[in-house]
């Protein structure tokens, strides 16, 4: 299992019907947390560890109507 935060900024007061596409529509989503800064949202994905990054972020999460812009960050260790 691999795990990515997908940044989000999204098209004026679209933010929160987003997070709400995003979390009721991709199963691999496990959170979404409004921010503040340059981007509105941050997504959490868990990803199976053959799954393209690159794909699932430009056919899941780019598609989401609202969505204007995205920023991957991939993840190597959690620590607890």
């Amino acid at each position: 299992m691999q795990t990515i935060f997908v940044q989000v900024k999204c098209e004026l007061g679209e933010a929160y019907n987003v997070a709400d596409s995003a979390i009721m529509d991709i199963e691999e989503v496990s959170e979404v947390h409004s921010t503040s800064g340059q981007y509105d949202l941050m997504m959490k994905c868990y990803l199976k560890d053959d799954t393209d990054i690159g794909r699932f972020v430009t056919e899941n999460i780019q598609k989401i109507r609202g969505v204007k812009d995205t920023f991957t960050i991939i993840t190597f260790k959690a620590f607890s």
